[in-house]
């Protein structure tokens, strides 16, 4: 049987109709908003997540950096929730599409530079030219470093992209290759079943790691604009 191994990360239709909206709103829901005086164990626990990586995002911010607080830790909470729903069986994982990382990295990118060039203007612009450049190499590290900084957003997409996509089709092939060996040699499907389990393991770790690292990443460009 011949299986695509991008099937998985192509866009799900209904009726004709694309659904990614709906995936891309529905973590939302896995967050409900107490709404009572004594929380369950559910919403306190999330409160305690939530108040702990948004401590260690915010440490090093001066106040104005702490303003994007509530935008890093929704960030955060919005990219490790699609992550995870994304390692269910027959799910669709929108971090896996480049053009869907590309529209988070490049607004909040814009966003750090924005508020760099408007208030510290001469710093900001410092940054393009290392200190005690020779004069004749101005030009270019000028240029060097205005690609490095169009790039940053685009490393950001990339990094998340290739990450998820990686995984998941290397946790594709070994289960099909379980599968395969189950009617030829026992022993060698155990041992790649054992393989499969611990990947699956080391993959829900990836998929809070690489929301960690796109969050953190966001928050080093803001405290260096700030």
């Amino acid at each position: 049987m011949n299986e695509n191994l991008f099937a998985s990360f192509m866009v799900p239709i209904t009726l004709g109709i694309p659904i990614t909206t709906l995936i891309i709103m529905f973590p939302t829901m896995l967050f409900p908003t107490p709404n009572q005086l004594i929380n369950n164990r559910m919403i306190t626990i999330q409160q305690w997540l939530t108040k702990l990586t948004s401590k260690q995002l915010m440490v090093t911010h001066n106040p104005k950096g702490q303003t994007w607080s509530l935008m890093l830790i929704s960030l955060f909470l919005f990219i490790a929730s699609t992550n995870l729903l994304g390692m269910l069986p027959h799910s669709f994982t929108p971090t896996a599409q480049l053009s869907m990382n590309l529209g988070m990295a490049i607004p909040l990118w814009a966003g750090t530079v924005f508020i760099g060039f408007r208030n510290k203007t001469k710093m900001s612009l410092a940054h393009l030219l290392p200190l005690g450049t020779p004069t004749f190499l101005i030009p270019m590290l000028v240029m060097i470093e205005t690609i490095s900084l169009f790039i940053q957003p685009l490393a950001l997409a990339v990094r998340l992209t290739a990450n998820i996509t990686a995984g998941h089709l290397l946790l594709h092939l070994i289960g099909s290759a379980t599968l395969a060996l189950m009617s030829i040699n026992l022993f060698t499907a155990l041992i790649t079943f054992i393989i499969l389990t611990l990947l699956v393991i080391l993959e829900f770790a990836v998929a809070l790691i690489q929301a960690y690292v796109f969050t953190l990443l966001v928050s080093l460009y803001l405290q260096d604009n700030t």
